[in-house]
């Protein structure tokens, strides 16, 4: 009685608040947003500076081979093949890496049992595929950047800037279509062989067979009108438009193409979140 008594005379200690969460919580997506990025920048030699390297290697062997005997012809006539060649190389760039930053996120998330770091916290699948593909366009959009800046600077081609929009839209889009089939492989991969296999034998044949080295426009029949199927034609020829003014394809059918992709991929990789494919027992 005299305990319970004693125990009346302490004043009310404040109740632990529990954070609440919206329908939407930005504080969650923003710190795994933070991850992804922080993530990749930690090992910046591997993920930025290296494909930086590689495309200004490429630049280098062309310029060595054509020297300045690489004039074009058709639509791009009068240009000369190093200034129509960097772009191309700028938009491979935003292409592998936006596919290797997410897919070797989720795979290493998966072989280390670190997959429950995001699924256990208050994100919704639809927080999960923004922060991840927010990730993937961050550090594809910093790749060419930088491999813009550094292509100008060292003389091997002259990048002008005709028009903004088409940079940025497909630059974007670009990354979220890319960024969205490496989750798909991180998710879906039980080992980084699979990876490998989406890599070398999607990605890699279709960025090689859609004009990135070349004008479309030499290929013989069917495969020109083949190449005009190929989604990363668009997204090479759209970006390439921005810098030189000049394009093979129709913009407009351009952006369509890429908009429904990049829209199509994001709601996939939401359903699989959603439906927990391969993360949740």
């Amino acid at each position: 009685m005299a305990y319970l008594q004693a125990m009346d005379t302490i004043p009310d200690r404040p109740q632990a608040r529990l954070r609440q969460y919206g329908a939407f919580n930005g504080l969650g997506l923003w710190t795994l947003y933070k991850r992804e990025v922080g993530r990749f920048l930690k090992v910046w030699m591997q993920t930025v500076f290296a494909p930086v390297v590689t495309t200004l290697l490429f630049m280098t062997v062309f310029k060595l081979a054509f020297g300045d005997r690489g004039n074009l012809t058709g639509d791009f006539a009068g240009l000369k093949y190093n200034d129509f060649l960097a772009p191309g190389l700028i938009m491979m760039a935003i292409l592998q890496n936006a596919f290797q930053n997410t897919s070797s996120s989720l795979l290493q998330a998966k072989f280390n049992s670190t997959h429950v770091d995001f699924l256990m916290p208050p994100l919704s699948p639809l927080e999960l595929t923004i922060a991840f593909l927010g990730g993937a366009v961050t550090r594809a959009l910093m790749v060419a950047g930088i491999s813009a800046v550094a292509i100008q600077l060292s003389g091997l081609a002259s990048l002008s800037v005709a028009q903004v929009w088409p940079i940025l839209w497909f630059g974007i889009t670009a990354s979220v279509i890319l960024g969205a089939l490496g989750a798909f492989g991180g998710i879906w991969a039980d080992k980084f062989d699979h990876l490998a296999a989406v890599t070398n034998f999607v990605i890699v044949p279709l960025t090689f067979l859609s004009g990135t080295f070349y004008d479309i426009q030499v290929l013989a029949e069917p495969f020109r009108t083949l190449a005009y199927l190929n989604p990363i034609f668009y997204m090479i020829d759209g970006y390439r438009s921005g810098h030189l003014g000049v394009a093979n394809g129709s913009l407009l059918i351009g952006m369509a193409y890429t908009g429904v992709l990049a829209l199509a991929s994001s709601i996939w990789i939401w359903a699989l979140f959603r439906r927990g494919y391969k993360l949740k027992a």
